[in-house]
C-alpha cells in the first residue's frame, strides 16, 4: 500500500509555498518604502487557489509527461493574476504607493498564517510516522 502525499497534505503544503512568496513580494514593499514611484504589490490567496483549481480540472493544457522516465513538473506557479497592486489609502507626494504600517501588518499575518500551515503540516507528518511505525 503506497501512501499519496497530495491526499495526505491537502492544500497545506501548496499554501506553506505561496505563504512563503508573499513573505517576499512583502518584505520587497517594505525595503522599497522610500523609493519613489514604487508601486506596492501583494498576492491573492483566493486567486492563486482559484489557478490551481482551474489547473488541477484542465489537465490538457498541463506538460505531458511522453515517457516514464520524464521528471514530472510540480509546484505553485503563480501567474500575472494573482500578483496585484496595491490600493494606496492616502495619495503620496513621490508616488509611493507603500504604507509602511500596512505592510508590517500584512507580513505579521502571512508570517502567523505561514506557522500555521507549516504546524498543521508538521503535525500530519508526525502522524505519517506514527503510522508507518504501528504506534
Amino acid at each position: 500500500m503506497s501512501i499519496s502525499f497530495d491526499s495526505a497534505l491537502g492544500i497545506h503544503e501548496k499554501a506553506l509555498g505561496f505563504r512563503a512568496q508573499r513573505a517576499e513580494v512583502l518584505a520587497n514593499n517594505i525595503a522599497n518604502a522610500d523609493t519613489p514611484n514604487y508601486k506596492a504589490r501583494d498576492l491573492d490567496f483566493a486567486s492563486v487557489l482559484a489557478e490551481q483549481s482551474a489547473r488541477n480540472q484542465q489537465s490538457s493544457a498541463g506538460l505531458a509527461r511522453t515517457n516514464s522516465q520524464h521528471i514530472a513538473a510540480e509546484g505553485v506557479a503563480m501567474g500575472s493574476a494573482s500578483l496585484a497592486y496595491r490600493i494606496p489609502a492616502h495619495a503620496s507626494i513621490d508616488q509611493n504607493t507603500v504604507d509602511v504600517q500596512v505592510e508590517q501588518s500584512t507580513y505579521a499575518e502571512n508570517a502567523v498564517n505561514f506557522q500555521a500551515s507549516f504546524t498543521f503540516l508538521n503535525s500530519k507528518f508526525k502522524g505519517l510516522v506514527s503510522a508507518l511505525r504501528g504506534e
